[in-house]
C-alpha cells in the first residue's frame, strides 16, 4: 500500500471519527441524547472569566417553558403564542438565524400559560406536542407537516388538564411514542413516518404531565410512565387514588408490570434508572422521592417492591441526575427550599445547599466530569459532583430575566441553551 493510499484511508477514518463525535454531541430530545440529562461533550471550561460567558447570540420568543433540540446544527424549539397558536421554530446552532418556521391555529391559555414540551428529531422530521395536544411530525426539508394528530381530543378528552398538556414525544425506532392520558388512551406510539397507531394502552389513571422513559429492565426494554395520584387541590369531591407506576412493552404497549403506591398530586419528572432494575421516582410539592426495584418471576412476568421513600428529597419539574450512584435535584416547592441536594442509594442525604446558593426549578446537565446548574432565574453554576459536600467550581450570570425560568437547558457542540420567558440565549462553554 502506497503513502499516499495510507493517509487517504487515515483521512476517511479521521472523518469518520469526527463526523460520529459531532454526531453523538447532538442535544435530539427531552434531556438529552439518552433522556438522562447527559452530555457526552468533552473540554468544558474549568474556569470562567469574571466578565461572564461568552453569550453567542439571543432570540425573542414567546412566554413558556418549552426547551430547544439540536441536530446537525440546527436547533429546534416549540414557540408559543396563546392568542393564536403553536410555532415550530428552527434556528442555526452557529448563529441564531432562524431559518424557517411552521405555525398552526392552537388558541387558548391554561394556568402557567405558554409553551410546554420539548420537540424529539431524528434525521427526517422534527416531532412536537403543543398544549392543546396538537402533534406535529414536520419534515426537515420541506418545513411542512407530514402528519398531525390531537392526542388529547382523539382519545375522548375534553377540558384540559389544569397544566394543558406537557408531556414531550419520544422516538424509539420507528415509533412516535406520546402520553395522552384521555379517557380513552394513556400512552400512544404512532408509526413515525406515517402518523398510523401502532399501539395504545388504556387510560393509566389519573391526569399527568410525565414523559416516557425507556430504562432496562432485565436486560430488556421497558417504557415506563408515571401517573400522578388525585389532585386534591383542585378535584375535592371525587374519589381518592394513588398514582402508579407502568412498565409497558414497547412494541406492543403491553402492561408488563405496575407500582401502585405513589403520591404526587402533580407528577411531571419521568423515572430515573438507578441500575440493577431499580427506579428512583420523584415529586414536588412534597412528596419526595421513592425507589422501587422490578422482579422478575420463575414464569418471566414481573412484579415490584419498595425500597425506600424518602419526602426530604425530591424535584418538581425533572428527574434528578444520576451519577457514580449518587442523585442531584433540586428540591424547591411551596413548603421547601432545600437547595440542590445529594441522595444515596439508600435514601440518605448526603448534602443540601438550602439558600446558600439558592436553586429554584432550573435545569442540570451533566457533561465532561461536571454539573452545569442553573438556578431557575439568572445564576449558572459549574459544580464536581461529589458525595462529601456541594463542590461549587464556577458561576456566572446569565443575561436572562425575572423567574420561572424554568425550561429544560440543551447542550450542543459546545454551546449551552437557555430560556426565560421572552427569549433564547447561546452560551459558549467550552474552550
Amino acid at each position: 500500500m502506497t503513502n499516499i493510499r495510507k493517509i487517504f484511508i487515515g483521512l476517511i477514518a479521521l472523518s469518520a471519527i469526527i463526523n460520529v463525535e459531532l454526531k453523538a454531541q447532538d442535544w435530539p430530545q427531552l434531556f438529552g441524547p439518552d433522556r438522562n440529562h447527559t452530555s457526552p461533550q468533552k473540554g468544558l471550561l474549568r474556569s470562567w472569566p469574571e466578565s461572564g460567558l461568552e453569550t453567542l447570540w439571543s432570540v425573542e420568543l414567546g412566554r413558556g417553558f418549552g426547551g430547544p433540540v439540536a441536530k446537525n446544527g440546527k436547533v429546534y424549539l416549540l414557540d408559543r403564542d396563546d392568542k393564536v397558536g403553536d410555532m415550530m421554530r428552527c434556528f442555526s446552532l452557529q448563529t441564531g438565524e432562524e431559518l424557517w418556521k411552521y405555525g398552526y391555529n392552537s388558541p387558548g391559555e391554561v394556568s402557567y400559560p405558554g409553551s410546554r414540551s420539548v420537540p424529539a428529531v431524528d434525521d427526517r422530521h422534527v416531532y412536537s406536542v403543543g398544549p392543546n395536544g396538537d402533534l406535529y411530525c414536520i419534515d426537515l426539508q420541506t418545513h411542512q407537516p407530514v402528519w398531525k394528530k390531537n392526542i388529547w381530543t382523539d382519545f375522548g378528552g375534553t377540558k384540559l388538564p389544569m397544566w394543558g398538556i406537557s408531556q414531550s414525544p419520544m422516538i424509539y425506532g420507528d415509533l412516535l411514542v406520546t402520553v395522552s392520558q384521555a379517557p380513552q388512551a394513556g400512552v400512544v406510539a404512532y408509526n413515525k413516518n406515517t402518523g398510523d397507531i401502532i399501539w395504545q394502552t388504556p387510560n393509566l389513571g389519573n391526569e399527568t404531565y410525565v414523559s416516557p422513559k425507556v430504562i432496562k429492565i432485565h436486560g430488556e426494554d421497558h417504557i415506563v410512565m408515571v401517573t400522578s395520584s388525585t389532585n386534591t387541590f383542585i378535584y375535592r369531591d371525587v374519589p381518592v387514588s394513588k398514582g402508579n407506576v407502568t412498565g409497558l412493552e414497547p412494541r406492543t404497549g403491553k402492561i408488563l408490570w405496575q407500582y401502585t403506591n405513589w403520591e404526587c398530586v402533580i407528577s411531571v419528572p419521568c423515572p430515573v434508572d438507578a441500575g440493577d432494575n431499580r427506579l428512583l421516582i420523584v415529586g414536588g410539592y412534597d412528596r419526595g422521592a421513592t425507589m422501587i426495584k422490578v422482579n422478575k418471576k420463575a414464569d418471566g412476568t414481573f412484579d415490584t417492591s419498595e425500597l425506600f421513600t424518602n419526602l426530604d428529597f425530591g424535584d418538581q419539574t425533572k428527574p434528578p441526575l444520576f451519577h457514580n450512584g449518587y442523585f442531584y435535584a433540586m428540591y424547591r416547592t411551596n413548603q421547601k427550599r432545600e437547595g440542590l441536594m445529594c441522595m444515596n442509594m439508600n435514601g440518605e442525604i448526603m448534602w443540601k445547599t438550602g439558600r446558600n446558593p439558592d436553586f429554584e426549578r432550573g435545569s442540570m446537565i451533566f457533561a465532561d466530569g461536571l454539573i452545569l446548574a442553573f438556578n431557575g432565574f439568572n445564576i449558572l453554576h459549574l459544580i464536581e459532583p461529589v458525595p462529601t459536600a456541594f463542590k461549587p467550581v464556577a458561576q456566572a450570570t446569565m443575561p436572562l430575566e425575572g423567574s420561572q425560568n424554568w425550561g429544560p437547558m440543551a447542550l450542543a457542540d459546545g454551546k449551552l441553551l437557555m430560556r426565560d420567558q421572552s427569549r433564547m440565549i447561546c452560551v459558549k462553554v467550552d474552550r
